[in-house]
């Protein structure tokens, strides 16, 4: 086996992909990319998009301060909220990131040169690339034909109960040119953890993502969420998971990452009162590889970083650089 540096794409937003950036940009043989999603409506980003007509900065934010340097200060500092001043005091409440992200946006008239400085100016190991700079929110289709506008509406309506049938952009956007050369130019694509619905799904609506991923040779790697999001969720399955992406992208996802760990009893009623509850691997498709580890660490259900970042590491490595990339790419496309 040569060992060599791989080019990866870590697809998501949220709190999930934050969390795996960290994990993984301690690894010297990976370069890591992330892919965020650009849809977020509510909190500071929300606010920021709707006063200033800027792009939402959160996810962006929190993946560049996963990649930084000084990973513990930077988040300290940069996700601090302002203190109100007055009673209505127009930066009150906002995250010093953000509000920093944004006004970089606004300084520079381009939201990608924004982004590359504040990566510069966090000395992150790793590139963030925002899947579209255009604006667009995202919509859902439940099951009883009834739709609502918004990523915090949809999350809000699956919580309630509601089964999401359908999403998509409203407007369509197209993903940016550098984005979409920056995925083809990938070895792999790794997919979650995150909110799979407005987190996970909306990065993979963008027009030109699925087009992009086409030409990239490497595996795409799901990794299932730790529970259901909701009552909407109920009875969905990491299979399920699976079978939603390989639709969007037009393409098997050759692996998925579940967990086979438990917290305490008392720790999973807490989330069952919450209607969450362990998410299982359901019958994945025949071409799908199953890939399970201890991931559930703690009384919180957070996947453990460093554990996560072997696992995907040992895909990566048994997928990559112990067969020829002609195979995995015919593998792929079979």
């Amino acid at each position: 086996m040569q060992l060599r540096v791989l080019n990866i794409g870590c697809f998501g937003g949220g709190t999930g992909l934050p969390s795996l950036l960290g994990g993984l940009k301690s690894n010297p043989w990976l370069k890591v990319n992330a892919v965020v999603t650009m849809f977020d409506s509510g909190g500071s980003s929300g606010q920021l998009r709707d006063e200033l007509g800027v792009l939402p900065p959160g996810d962006v934010l929190k993946c560049a301060l996963a990649l930084s340097r000084h990973e513990g200060e930077a988040r300290r500092v940069l996700l601090a909220r302002l203190p109100t001043l007055g009673h209505h005091g127009p930066l009150g409440g906002h995250t010093g990131g953000n509000l920093l992200l944004s006004m970089m946006e606004q300084f520079s008239g381009d939201f990608l040169s924004a982004v590359d400085g504040l990566r510069a100016l966090l000395g992150c190991k790793g590139r963030v690339w925002p899947v579209s700079v255009q604006q667009a929110s995202l919509c859902a289709e439940y099951a009883d034909g009834s739709s609502t506008r918004g990523e915090v509406e949809v999350d809000a309506g699956q919580s309630r109960g509601h089964d999401v049938r359908r999403l998509w952009l409203e407007p369509q956007v197209e993903i940016h040119p550098a984005v979409g050369d920056a995925i083809r130019a990938f070895d792999a694509v790794v997919i979650g953890p995150g909110s799979f619905y407005t987190s996970l799904m909306p990065t993979l609506l963008v027009r030109g993502v699925k087009e992009a991923l086409a030409d990239m040779p490497g595996p795409i790697i799901l990794i299932a969420n730790l529970l259901t999001e909701g009552q909407g969720m109920a009875g969905f399955t990491a299979a399920d998971a699976a079978r939603w992406v390989s639709r969007a992208i037009d393409r098997p996802v050759d692996v998925v990452i579940g967990n086979s760990g438990r917290p305490s009893p008392e720790a999973l009623e807490r989330y069952a009162q919450e209607q969450k509850v362990p998410l299982e691997m359901g019958m994945l498709p025949a071409e799908t590889e199953e890939v399970l580890g201890h991931f559930w660490c703690t009384e919180m259900a957070r996947h453990d970083r460093r554990r996560l970042s072997f696992a995907v590491w040992s895909v990566l490595s048994e997928r990559l650089l112990q067969r020829p990339l002609t195979a995995v790419a015919t593998s792929s496309a079979s």
